[in-house]
C-alpha cells in the first residue's frame, strides 16, 4: 500500500489551503495524474490509498467520493484521517462530518490515522486536541474496519501520552 495525499496549489507551503484547490483545473490535474498513478498500482498490483484533507484539492469526504467514483479502480482506497477532515471552526460539526465522511467512504477505508486537531485547525497529538474519538472509532467499528490504526503527527515526548490515550479509547470501544 502507498499512502499519498491530492496536493494544493500553495506554490510555498504543501500543507496550506489555496483557492486554487477547488477549481476545475486543479480537478483535471488531480484526475489525469491520478490515472497515472492508478494504472502503474493496477499494474504492480499496488494499493494506492489518499486521504481527504482540508487543505488539498480533495478536500472533503464529498470530493474523496467523487475521486473515487471517477477513478473508478480497485487500486484506489482512502486512508482516513479524522483531523484532515475539519477546517478551522468546524469543530460544532464533527459527528455530522464524521458521520458523512464514513458513509460516504467506509467501503474504501484501508488505513486509519490518529492524531487530533484544535478548533483553531492547529493539529495535535492523539488525545491532546477536540477530535471526538468515540465517533471516530465507532464510525470505524460501523464499517467493519479490521485494518491498522497509525499514530502520526506526534513528537517522540508525546507517543507515550498518545499511545496510552488511543489504547484507553481503544479499550472502552467494541474493538477490545
Amino acid at each position: 500500500m502507498i499512502t499519498l495525499c491530492t496536493g494544493t496549489r500553495d506554490p510555498e507551503d504543501m500543507w496550506r489551503y489555496h483557492p486554487e484547490n477547488d477549481s476545475p483545473w486543479a480537478w483535471r490535474d488531480l484526475l489525469v495524474s491520478m490515472e497515472q498513478a492508478v494504472r502503474v498500482a493496477e499494474e504492480h498490483r499496488v494499493t494506492l490509498a489518499f486521504e481527504p484533507e482540508a487543505n488539498n484539492v480533495v478536500v472533503s469526504a464529498q470530493k474523496g467520493r467523487r475521486l473515487l467514483d471517477e477513478m473508478r479502480s480497485s487500486r484506489l482506497k482512502v486512508a482516513m484521517d479524522g483531523a484532515n477532515l475539519f477546517h478551522e471552526g468546524e469543530r460544532s460539526y464533527s459527528r455530522e462530518v464524521l458521520d458523512t465522511a464514513f458513509e460516504l467512504l467506509g467501503e474504501d477505508i484501508v488505513i486509519a490515522h490518529a492524531k487530533d486537531v484544535k478548533g483553531t485547525g492547529e493539529v495535535v497529538a492523539a488525545g491532546r486536541g477536540e477530535l471526538d474519538y468515540d465517533r471516530y472509532l465507532e464510525n470505524l467499528r460501523g464499517v467493519g474496519f479490521e485494518g491498522s490504526v497509525i499514530l502520526h503527527g506526534l513528537g517522540e515526548s508525546e507517543v507515550e501520552g498518545s499511545v496510552a490515550f488511543l489504547r484507553a479509547k481503544l479499550v472502552n470501544s467494541a474493538y477490545s
